[in-house]
């Protein structure tokens, strides 16, 4: 695998939407080289966010569930020992403590409360575009 790699909610919800999107691609390339990683609190998110009914339109329970349980199924789920505060958003703190916990080399985001904070501890903050067109080896 070419590196570990935390993925933000609104990345994931793009490529579930639209695949083919900038997001969708900067997805699946990383479940295809990299090691996914998640907690419970990210789970949980992407879960909720995705069971509003706005998204039902684009995308069925019966499809959403089974990629979501691919999703799990090879991510790797880190424990948070530890919260980390330091993002001017504090819902978006659970990917930094990811991140962090999880020894990432990446974190993924459209988020400007995120990419603001790039590096964090060593951890590269990208968006989708900018993680496309990172080459296969590690920073």
């Amino acid at each position: 695998m070419a590196g570990r790699l935390v993925i933000d909610t609104n990345v994931f919800v793009s490529y579930l939407i639209q695949p083919f999107s900038v997001p969708g691609q900067a997805v699946a390339r990383a479940l295809r080289e990299f090691q996914i990683l998640t907690s419970d609190a990210s789970r949980a998110e992407l879960t909720n966010v995705l069971e509003r009914p706005k998204f039902g339109r684009y995308i069925s329970p019966s499809l959403r569930d089974p990629i979501l349980d691919r999703i799990w199924s090879i991510s790797e789920l880190v424990a948070i020992p530890f919260p980390i505060r330091a993002c001017r958003d504090p819902n978006d703190d659970k990917f930094l403590e990811l991140a962090v916990h999880g020894h990432a080399d990446f974190i993924i985001t459209g988020d400007q409360d995120l990419l603001i904070l790039n590096p964090f501890r060593g951890i590269a903050i990208l968006t989708p575009a900018a993680f496309l067109s990172l080459k296969t080896e590690r920073p």
